[in-house]
């Protein structure tokens, strides 16, 4: 045979298989190629050579292939199976890259983090080494299955063949199941996070319950809390208060220079002399749990995802009591805690020398914030969303002037950078952080006629290769430390402790008191004097450090107990430093009420 003959053979190759063989040889592919991550879970602290180990890896490979054909098998047909499983095969091999790449789980809480982001921050993660482990592992099998013809049957037959083929699945997946039972229980009792390993089962399940949460939580209105909120316990003639809640994004309390960090990556914050929390616990490891949870009512002592979403938040609180609220982001959005209240999105605006390439810095925050001040009468909240230290690319959150530490990774491909490289870049984000929250005091600092004040805290930190983990995200029961513990500081102005009675020695006192987000939302109707049944004192970080007289002067009707007071001695408030204006007026890109 010529070479030119066996050439036109290869190319006439097209042999026929029934859609249910094409579905099972996708399903022990994926199994095989594509689930590395799980079955390291699996053998992990295993003895290979044992019986036992084998026959439970065997039973639950079954098991696994078997589930997955009969999900395929629920929704493939003659004329869509090689567009769903190419479909499958690509998202496959992206979800896998990842997880193996940076050691996530591909949860719901992951999902919904992958689903709510938006382009300028998602192709941040279409890497060449994506696109080449795509290529490798999903183009050969999709390049098969396009060769395929996919046999023809009448329909009542194609009907009955499916019902059995359906029918032989469920009974091999329940003996994979009973193969493996007493290890594979013990797995997933112990570790029910590795469920979210197994892939493509992990991200299908996860999108459709994302998905579902999101229509029922667009169907219905939001319910109504602290309708019964109002401003009280000011002394006639008493100037507005203004507050700043920065949320900061992705900073992680170990990299903090105030908590005691060996490097000072927070020089301009401890020059203004703000008030430091260091023993600070979120609500999440992703911003998609996190935001929601730290203005909640309930927060994470007693986390219920669908009650967080489905109520107001501190916002619509401060809201009813005729406090003006205002959000502004550069980052995906509120995530509904500012949902029907004024909200501007700052990320795609066209500041110069902020803004380039369809991103912004941080710093675009402040522009024209004082005309939104100005704008208001009576007390105001501005909420700050940054885009922070949020990662893979820490080296494009920040200014060229604030490359202090170097080498930097100046990729997102964090595997091709050195642990050095990787922390510096995060440590600059830091540092450029600590700068904007300054710049951001600095303004509060030019409110002659107004009482001021400012809160930070993160609202997740991040990993940065310990324990191989990167980035964040990790279920919060398994998270690391570098994922949950956050810094958080408080400014206030003199007059606006000597309003409200707060002791300062007292609240520095409490920097390493054990607090969390659940303190974010009492602490912030505390400190504005807003009575409401749903302000619970005890989570008030000011409260305790509060005068006597204030403290009554704000009780509620609830009955609840006062604590004690703290010291009397006045707080260490900062002297008007300068403020760098902003750049020459430009408009956020898209600004609305709703």
């Amino acid at each position: 045979m010529t070479r030119r003959s066996m050439l036109q053979r290869v190319g006439a190759w097209r042999p026929e298989l029934s859609v249910e063989s094409v579905a099972l040889l996708v399903s022990l592919y994926l199994a095989l190629c594509f689930n590395a991550a799980f079955w390291h879970a699996v053998f992990d602290g295993r003895e290979l050579g044992t019986l036992a180990t084998w026959r439970f890896a065997a039973g639950t490979f079954i098991a696994m292939c078997a589930l997955h054909f009969a999900l395929f098998l629920c929704v493939v047909a003659r004329w869509n199976i090689k567009f769903l499983m190419s479909l499958v095969l690509i998202t496959t091999a992206m979800a896998a890259h990842y997880m193996d790449r940076y050691t996530v789980f591909m949860d719901a809480q992951m999902l919904g983090n992958i689903l709510h982001t938006e382009y300028p921050e998602a192709r941040e993660l279409l890497t060449t080494g994506l696109l080449l482990h795509v290529l490798l592992l999903s183009g050969p099998p999709i390049v098969g299955l396009w060769r395929l013809r996919v046999r023809d049957r009448p329909w009542m037959r194609a009907i009955g063949v499916r019902l059995l083929s359906l029918a032989a699945a469920v009974a091999v997946a329940a003996g994979g199941l009973l193969l493996a039972y007493r290890e594979l229980s013990t797995l997933m009792r112990t570790h029910k996070e590795v469920r979210y390993l197994v892939t493509p089962g992990n991200y299908l399940y996860s999108a459709l319950r994302v998905l579902l949460a999101d229509v029922h939580q667009a169907r219905r209105p939001l319910i109504a809390l602290g309708t019964d909120a109002r401003v009280d316990g000011r002394p006639p003639g008493a100037k507005p208060r203004l507050l700043v809640i920065f949320v900061g994004e992705t900073a992680r309390a170990p990299n903090w220079g105030l908590n005691g960090y060996a490097r000072d990556t927070t020089p301009q914050l401890r020059a203004l002399g703000v008030f430091n929390f260091s023993n600070v616990q979120s609500c999440g490891t992703a911003t998609e749990v996190s935001l929601p949870c730290m203005f909640a009512a309930i927060g994470r002592r007693d986390y219920d995802e669908d009650r967080i979403r489905g109520s107001q938040s501190l916002l619509h609180v401060l809201d009813h009591a005729g406090v003006r609220t205002l959000w502004r982001d550069n980052q995906t959005g509120c995530k509904g805690v500012c949902a029907g209240l004024p909200f501007q999105q700052w990320n795609r605006a066209t500041v110069p020398g902020l803004c380039a390439n369809g991103a912004c810095y941080d710093e675009v925050l402040l522009h024209d914030l004082q005309k939104d001040i100005d704008a208001t009468h009576g007390d105001l909240v501005i909420v700050l969303h940054p885009l922070g230290n949020h990662g893979p690319s820490y080296d494009a959150r920040y200014p060229d002037r604030f490359r202090q530490f170097t080498p930097v990774c100046r990729s997102a491909e964090l595997n091709r950078c050195t642990s050095e490289q990787i922390v510096n870049s995060y440590d600059n984000a830091i540092l450029y952080a600590d700068h904007v929250v300054a710049e951001t005091i600095r303004l509060l600092q030019r409110q002659t006629d107004r009482d001021a004040a400012l809160v930070y805290v993160s609202d997740h930190g991040e990993s940065l290769g310990e324990h191989g983990l990167y980035l964040h995200g990790i279920p919060y029961s398994i998270a690391p430390a570098e994922q949950t513990a956050v810094p958080m500081i408080a400014w206030l102005t003199q007059d606006l402790a000597n309003g409200a009675g707060i002791d300062g020695a007292c609240l520095r006192a409490k920097h390493a008191a054990p607090l969390s987000h659940d303190n974010l939302f009492h602490s912030v109707l505390g400190l504005l004097d807003v009575r409401t049944a749903v302000y619970e004192p005890s989570l008030d970080v000011f409260r305790s450090c509060r005068s006597a007289e204030d403290v009554a002067g704000t009780d509620h009707a609830d009955g609840r107990a006062t604590p004690d007071k703290g010291d009397a001695s006045e707080p260490h408030i900062s002297e008007a430093h300068p403020i760098t204006q902003p750049n020459d007026s430009a408009h956020p890109a898209n600004t609305s009420d709703g």
